[in-house]
């Protein structure tokens, strides 16, 4: 199957309009391979069919589903290990002890484009394993994402094995349990301190629900916004957060260059930015 660049164009748009998403033409190869498997199970046999079905698809179902198919990315327990070292070992006791002095005792979390979990939840095991009081602190751990398919895996909290590859075995063993042979599922306890939710974040509305928030991690996701959208996108994070909460983004994405609102921060071995 070859898209025209018209027809690519004509697609790009109508994803960008739904999630933000924006593709260049670079992409038309990445976009071609998604695009080819939403034809076969929609029985459309030309792109110009398929654009029309998105044309009058007035739910925006298989827009959706477009959609998900881009946005499902790599993901595992314990990514970048590093930098959530330095936000459990750095940036949480330095909160903390801000909180404590002004008798606050809550501590809010904010997974953007979480994907099927694994990051909300790593937080909640590595707060639960490196902070020592932290059962008397009232956390509140939030994922959200755009593609509710990714979102249902999140509440059923259930992982094959490659996922789980960068745990330790001890960890593994106390926050999972074997359910098959290549499956496991979170426990209870840290399934209880996450909340999930769709969320674009390019949906005014709905961002400007989204405050109160201490830390915020968006990694890797604004990669696939144009400039513009992700100058807008780390806008609206920095109203999320609290005075003095920090933003942590994927190794290859700057604040420095959407926002001159943060100020950068070293803890640990990682750089991270704060809410003046």
């Amino acid at each position: 199957m070859d898209i025209t660049n018209e027809e690519f164009e004509q697609l790009t748009s109508l994803i960008k309009s739904k999630s933000g998403l924006f593709f260049e033409p670079n992409k038309m190869y990445f976009i071609e391979r998604r695009l080819l498997n939403r034809m076969s199970i929609t029985n459309c046999e030309s792109v110009k069919d398929y654009l029309r079905l998105l044309k009058y698809d007035l739910r925006g179902t298989e827009l959706n589903a477009l959609v998900d198919s881009l946005t499902t990315n790599e993901t595992y327990f314990y990514r970048e290990l590093p930098q959530l070292m330095s936000f459990v070992e750095g940036a949480v006791p330095l909160a903390m002890e801000g909180k404590k002095r002004a008798g606050v005792k809550t501590i809010k979390i904010w997974s953007a484009a979480c994907s099927v979990g694994c990051e909300p939840y790593t937080i909640a095991v590595l707060l639960k394993e490196h902070v020592p009081d932290i059962a008397s602190w009232h956390v509140q751990i939030i994922g959200t994402d755009i593609s509710n398919t990714v979102l249902k895996t999140c509440r059923e909290g259930r992982y094959t094995d490659r996922y789980l590859k960068d745990i330790p075995p001890l960890v593994r063993m106390k926050y999972f349990k074997k359910t098959t042979s290549e499956d496991w599922e979170i426990n209870h306890e840290i399934k209880q301190m996450v909340q999930f939710s769709n969320l674009n974040l390019v949906d005014r509305v709905k961002m400007r629900s989204m405050a109160g928030f201490d830390f915020i991690f968006c990694r890797n996701a604004l990669i696939y916004f144009n400039e513009a959208s992700s100058k807008e996108v780390v806008s609206m994070f920095y109203d999320s957060l609290n005075k003095g909460g920090f933003i942590f983004l994927g190794h290859s994405e700057s604040v420095a260059r959407l926002s001159a609102a943060f100020q950068v921060t070293r803890l640990k071995n990682s750089l991270v930015y704060q809410k003046r």
